[in-house]
């Protein structure tokens, strides 16, 4: 609403009303508006059921409403804080959370803090601060390790004082945290277009998105809100569009490939990551269905023996699941060791594919 509709709001009862109708939460503040059926006054943007034009009564404050004999709402509080100023500072709240804690908080715990449900909260940490939650714990990584580098003794001490757990995982994302050229994907899909769509299949739920070029990433989970805010955090930048009919074919490709993985997917794959996680998603597909490779052997098949951590974080980081098949990737014992998704579907996925390649 512009400055000049918020001023008709405030000054006539036909901008009132038609704040009203829209539930404007721009006119909060402005005027409130009584009820006489139910004895109640309510700010603008109330999500209460409309009242009967006849029963209401526009008041410039709360004190002139309570003077007239009416109770504020207890729905949407109008004698507090308005609805947009508590979530400004439960996203404040979260923000010095993120600021002050030395291991950077996962989305559940900062949206239980909040009062609101992981994807709520998600929603509205973007509106407010217009990044995502997972931005701003990378962002303040960034302002952290950029203070620690000018005051630390070594490297490796502003690394740690930073708030990574290991000298790896900084040097992995150094590129992005630092501000050096990255790819597009790692420029958060910046300037692509992604269509999505979320599905069932007998793994709970699957997300399926796709650029021009091809699948860019197949989600597993059980809550469709989380998968979508997991999307929006690996392409913070990507215009994201929910797909269309002819998408939908796309899915039901994919759904098909989860439920019997030996068959293969006929679908081209739009491959981000490093050069180092290419090589390594590469070298993953390469592992026969029904057959499990250790990470010691994934490191010696891309020529790097040392770089067993390493090839577990890309592992971690694949975006596309089962078609880059990170769940065929065992221990050196042969124990299934974690998986982005869940073990027990990692467990689901090795069985069906064991049982396909003994038929």
């Amino acid at each position: 609403m512009s400055g000049a509709g918020i001023s008709e709001a405030a000054d006539s009862d036909s901008g009132r009303w038609e704040a009203l109708r829209r539930r404007d939460p721009a006119a909060d503040g402005r005027f409130v508006y009584a009820v006489r059926s139910t004895g109640v006054y309510c700010r603008p943007s109330c999500a209460a059921r409309p009242a009967r034009p006849e029963n209401v009564v526009f008041y410039a404050g709360n004190a002139e409403a309570e003077r007239a004999g009416f109770r504020p709402c207890k729905r949407c509080r109008p004698d507090g804080p308005s609805q947009n100023d508590r979530r400004a500072e439960a996203v404040a709240r979260a923000c010095r959370l993120i600021e002050e804690a030395e291991e950077a908080p996962l989305l559940e715990e900062l949206a239980t803090e909040a009062g609101m449900s992981p994807h709520h909260f998600h929603r509205i940490f973007k509106q407010v601060t217009g990044v995502t939650p997972r931005a701003y714990v990378q962002a303040n990584r960034a302002t952290r390790i950029a203070g620690a580098l000018q005051q630390a003794g070594s490297v490796t001490e502003a690394i740690y004082e930073a708030g990574y757990g290991s000298s790896g995982r900084f040097y992995e994302t150094a590129g992005a945290r630092l501000g050096m050229t990255p790819t597009s994907y790692r420029k958060g899909g910046a300037g692509e277009t992604i269509r999505f769509a979320v599905g069932v299949c007998s793994l709970g739920s699957i997300l399926v998105a796709a650029t021009e070029r091809g699948v860019c990433a197949i989600l597993l989970g059980d809550d469709p809100d989380l998968l979508l805010c997991d999307l929006q955090d690996r392409f913070p930048k990507a215009e994201l569009i929910g797909g269309d009919a002819a998408f939908e074919t796309t899915v039901a490709q994919v759904v098909g490939f989860v439920e019997a993985p030996g068959t293969g997917l006929n679908l081209p794959l739009d491959i981000g990551g490093t050069a180092f996680q290419q090589r390594v998603w590469q070298a993953l597909r390469a592992i026969p269905a029904g057959r499990t490779a250790s990470y010691a052997e994934i490191a010696g098949a891309i020529g790097e023996p040392a770089a067993v951590r390493a090839v577990a974080r890309a592992c971690g980081a694949n975006p596309i699941a089962v078609a880059i098949p990170c769940h065929r990737v065992v221990r050196s014992d042969g124990g299934l060791s974690g998986y982005r998704w869940g073990v027990e579907r990692k467990r689901d996925l090795l069985d069906r594919e064991r049982k396909e390649a003994a038929q």
